[in-house]
Formats: structure tokens, C-alpha cells, sequence
């Protein structure tokens, strides 16, 4: 059963649980279009994750204060937890994807980093003895086409230019390491922190660790006051930045950990791949950048792949276990 789900989730939590998943994928993908329009003024992309993981975490702290109602000791139990979260999970994921990125395409680092779905499945397998059906393996590998096509890494020229670095394919797999991470202590209800609360911390972690990267000169940073270009419209720069920080930061974070809470890892990670499609549909909207017919295809496998997971989650749900929560890792 999705971990740390207690027995068989009501279609009232499920669907709230997939509405939370889906915004904080819509969410995390809008990243992209944000980051085009400042990467273009001379933005670098560590001043920009900084920035963005700084906003949210100005955003968030407050929020997560409030929601701990005055208990502090599921943060004192749990401060190592946090400090592995925002390490891993927020600030070492992207790190580690934008210096896969100068050893290799984006697409096939893409494709690396989102096979962090099939290796939760495998954790679970080797780690709690949770054995993936029919059903989830089938899930699995729709799911993994659909990316494929998405990331339209077939057909002629897809491959030009294309490397195999070993450098970029081991940051890649560090990149992928921090999305499994993210995914599996979302889902932690033994922790008894907040959603509110574990993001907050994890974003103020984030902080203190891509800020020591800056100022060590490992993570080169730069910035602009330019207009940065959207759709032929020149916008404030502070604008796409509020929106990197508060949208797909702030929002998508806390969202996704919600989610994690009422769908398991498993599923959630799942339908987090449709951040791929949704980054394809915003492009498209705002970019003008139009999906080519193979996307489309992709994007439909991948629907699928989650709804083929979800009855897998289902029919891996032991009656005896309901009414009792599991630790998810």
C-alpha cells in the first residue's frame, strides 16, 4: 500500500492527494520558463536557485512556525532529518542536475534524473520487502516510454550531439538520488512534522548549503537587473524571480509534501513525472515553443503509466494493515 497511508485511502483523500501532486508538478515546471527569460539577462543558474530557494523559504518559515502550534519537539527529534531533506532533497538535487547539464544534454539528464519513480519502487522492494506488482511494474515502463518521447530523445537527430560523459551520467544519478530522497520523506508521517513545518526547514536548510556553495566559488554565481523577455513582453526582473521563489519553490514544495502524505511515495512519485508534461504544455503557452506530435504521445504513456501504478498501489493493500501508518523509511 502507498507507505505511511493508513489502510485503504478513501476516493475523498486520493483525490485530494493527486489534486496536491498535480499542482506541485504544474508547479516545479514552471521553473523552466522562468529561469529562460533570466538565463538570457545573465543569470547564472546557482544565483538562480539560491534566489529561488531563499524566496520560498522567507515564504514558507513563517507558515511553518505557526503550524507547529508551539511544539517544538518534532523538529528537535527530527533535526537531522531536516538537514538531510534540504541537503539532499532541495539544494544537492539541483545542484547536482545543472552540473550534469554541462556534461551533457538536458534531455538525457532529464531522463536520468526522473527515473527516481522505478528506483523508490526498488527501495521499497530491497528496503521493506514491498514486492511491486504486475500492475506497477507495467506502470513502470509505460511511464518510462512516455518520458522518453516526452524528452523527445527519439527519432532523427535526437541523439546528435549527445554525451555520455561518465562526469555528467554520476551527477545525474546524484540528481536522481535527491528526487527518491524527496519523494520518501514527503510521505514520513512518523516524523509527526507538519508538511508546513518539514518544508520550511528543509528550504532554510537548502539555504545555508547553496549559499556556503556560492561563497566557496563552487557554485559560480551571477545576476542581472535586465528585463528579462516572455511572449515578446519585457517584465520586471523581480517578477519571474517572485515567481521562481513563491510558485515553484514555495508552493510546489509544500503541495508535494502534502501529497506524499495522503498518496505514499510510490504513486507520488509517479505523478510528479507530470512535471515533464506540464513543462511541455507551459512552453508551449508561454514560449511559444509548440510540442511535437511524439510529446503528445509520450505525455498520454505517462498518464497512463500513473493510472496502471495506482491499481498496483491498490491491489498491494493488505486489508489486516488498515487503521495503522508505517514509517516510510
Amino acid at each position: 500500500m502507498p507507505v505511511g497511508v493508513a489502510g485503504p485511502a478513501p476516493v475523498r483523500r486520493l483525490t485530494s492527494g493527486l489534486l496536491l501532486a498535480g499542482v506541485s508538478a504544474a508547479a516545479f515546471s514552471l521553473s523552466g520558463v522562468f529561469a529562460s527569460g533570466l538565463l538570457a539577462t545573465g543569470w547564472t543558474p546557482g544565483s538562480m536557485v539560491l534566489v529561488r530557494v531563499a524566496v520560498a523559504a522567507l515564504v514558507v518559515l513563517p507558515l511553518g512556525v505557526l503550524s507547529l502550534r508551539g511544539d517544538w519537539r518534532p523538529v528537535r527529534r527530527n533535526l537531522g532529518l531536516i538537514a538531510l531533506y534540504g541537503a539532499i532533497s532541495v539544494a544537492g538535487c539541483q545542484f547536482a542536475y545543472f552540473s550534469a547539464v554541462q556534461y551533457m544534454p538536458v534531455g538525457p539528464a532529464l531522463l536520468i534524473e526522473y527515473t527516481a519513480p522505478a528506483a523508490v519502487v526498488l527501495w521499497f522492494w530491497l528496503r521493506h520487502g514491498q514486492r511491486p506488482t504486475g500492475a506497477t511494474v507495467l506502470g513502470t515502463l509505460l511511464a518510462a516510454a512516455g518520458l522518453v518521447l516526452v524528452l523527445d530523445l527519439v527519432g532523427p537527430g535526437a541523439g546528435s550531439g549527445a554525451s555520455t560523459d561518465p562526469v555528467g551520467v554520476a551527477w545525474a544519478l546524484l540528481a536522481m538520488l535527491g528526487v527518491s530522497t524527496y519523494f520518501v520523506i514527503n510521505a514520513d508521517l512518523s516524523t509527526g512534522l507538519p508538511p508546513l513545518a518539514l518544508a520550511a526547514g528543509g528550504l532554510t536548510a537548502a539555504t545555508l548549503v547553496l549559499a556556503l556553495l556560492g561563497a566557496t566559488g563552487l557554485m559560480p554565481l551571477g545576476w542581472s537587473t535586465a528585463s528579462p523577455v516572455y511572449g515578446g513582453t519585457a517584465v520586471p526582473w523581480w517578477l519571474p524571480v517572485l515567481g521562481l521563489g513563491v510558485v515553484t519553490a514555495a508552493l510546489a514544495y509544500v503541495a508535494g509534501i502534502a501529497a506524499g502524505r495522503l498518496l505514499g511515495p510510490r504513486l507520488a512519485s509517479f505523478v510528479g513525472l507530470s512535471e515533464v508534461v506540464a513543462a511541455i504544455g507551459f512552453a508551449w503557452l508561454l514560449l511559444g515553443e509548440l510540442p511535437r506530435p511524439v510529446q503528445l504521445v509520450g505525455g498520454v504513456l505517462i498518464l497512463v503509466g500513473v493510472v496502471a501504478v495506482q491499481a498496483g498501489e491498490q491491489k498491494a493493500t493488505p486489508s489486516g494493515r488498515r487503521g495503522r501508518g508505517r514509517r516510510a523509511a
